[in-house]
């Protein structure tokens, strides 16, 4: 065998390398070849050492815990995402559950100012009643002019008919009297009444401006997080794909592969059969329900998928304006997305998701029938914290108006952070 030269034409062999991996610390096997001139017999391949198995190792664990490392950077990124959006998302469903009440409370005022106005005109005719009493008894020179009539009676008889005619007569003026007391207390009563209800729809009109304001700052400061998620998003997956073949070529491709699932594969749990979260409001839990009903607002909100995401739009009449940031966009939120599809079920439901959880009948996740709405929360066990309300399909598929930037579509079911279900139709 003639030893392999050294000196200047050195490069001009060929020297192979193969390394086999085992990744996880179970075995590390390696071979060295060098390549010959094809007169002369291979030389019999070298084992690696320890030290060069162990730096092999060494350099594969060390890529497994960058990938790990970018892994966690980019779930932690998206969780800060995640929770700007529902804070977000509660903001605005204060917001709007502000905002029916202040509706209401406005129809109350109006109400009320209708019925002071009327209690008012009441007191105007009785008090005119009074005036003119007033007046004919100075004109006739005494407050009781029926004395004349009792003193020119021809006879007994008659007498005794003019005394009941005027005892007749006289009620009805203490009856106007009475009346105009009483219309009175009724009209102060009345005016209170529209005062309050005026003060309280205005106070209400100011903390839904006041909701709005969170909303939008909120939903502007989620947005941005987003953006720059996304920029980040982009860099780490440039390092964690660069990582990942310098894993491969360290261990192979399916090791790597393997690998990179172990350590990055999230951990979603769906929640234990027949346990739904404590519910708040309306504890009464649902019957059988209505599936014609259900279909329809299936069907219904079906006929929407591919319709834009409107923060704060739609509605019983359908797809309506987002409120600012998406002042323009026409199509749904979540909640107006529910709200509108039951409505043409002929199911009336609230226009929040907290206020559309807490009034109907629940519904345990082992029970979920097609068309049962199902909610989401920062806390599950805080009904408070709902912010995200979807309609369930079955076989694990939703149909939802997600987010900014989306449209109502079909998705798979999410379980993190799911926090029960209701049933309108019940």
């Amino acid at each position: 065998m003639r030893p392999p030269r050294h000196g200047a034409d050195a490069g001009t062999r060929s020297r192979r390398v193969r390394t086999a991996l085992r990744v996880g610390g179970v075995a590390v096997a390696a071979a060295l070849t060098f390549g010959l001139t094809p007169s002369v017999a291979q030389a019999d391949p070298r084992r690696p050492s320890d030290s060069e198995i162990a730096a092999a190792q060494a350099a594969a664990d060390a890529v497994a815990t960058r990938i790990r490392e970018l892994s966690d950077r980019l779930t932690a990124a998206q969780d800060v995402v995640d929770a700007a959006q529902a804070d977000a998302a509660i903001a605005l469903d204060e917001y709007q559950a502000t905002q029916a009440a202040y509706l209401v409370a406005q129809q109350e005022a109006d109400a009320a100012a209708a019925e002071a106005a009327q209690a008012t005109a009441d007191l105007d005719a009785a008090r005119t009643d009074v005036i003119a009493f007033a007046r004919r008894s100075y004109m006739q020179g005494s407050t009781y002019p029926g004395a004349a009539a009792l003193i020119t009676a021809a006879d007994p008889g008659e007498l005794i008919q003019r005394a009941a005619l005027l005892e007749a007569a006289g009620a009805h003026r203490s009856d106007v009297f009475d009346r105009v007391t009483v219309l009175q207390a009724q009209a102060a009563e009345a005016e209170t009444v529209a005062r309050t209800s005026v003060e309280t729809a205005a106070g209400l009109q100011e903390h839904a401006a006041a909701a709005l304001a969170v909303a939008k700052a909120a939903e502007v400061d989620a947005r941005e997080q987003a953006a720059a998620l996304t920029t980040e998003q982009a860099q780490l997956e440039t390092e964690l794909a660069a990582a990942q073949v310098e894993l491969q070529q360290l261990v192979g491709e399916r090791a790597a592969a393997d690998r990179t699932a172990e350590i990055t594969r999230p951990v979603v749990t769906p929640p234990a059969a027949g346990i739904a979260p404590t519910p708040a409001g309306n504890p009464t839990p649902a019957g059988a329900g209505d599936t014609s009903a259900a279909q329809a607002a299936i069907d219904a909100a079906m006929a929407y998928r591919g319709t834009p995401y409107a923060w704060g739009g739609g509605g019983t009449r359908g797809p309506g304006p987002g409120q600012d940031p998406d002042e323009g966009v026409i199509g749904f939120d979540c909640s107006g997305l529910t709200q509108y599809a039951y409505g043409q079920a002929g199911v009336t439901i609230a226009r929040n998701s907290r206020a559309q959880y807490a009034s109907l009948p629940k519904v345990s996740s082992n029970d979920l029938r097609p068309g049962d709405l199902v909610f989401w929360a920062t806390d599950v066990s805080a009904p408070g914290t709902i912010h995200h309300v979807a309609i369930w399909l079955g076989g694990d598929r939703i149909l939802e108006a997600p987010e900014s930037g989306s449209v109502v579509k079909t998705s798979d079911m999410r379980w993190k952070g799911y926090a029960g279900a209701v049933r309108p139709s019940a």
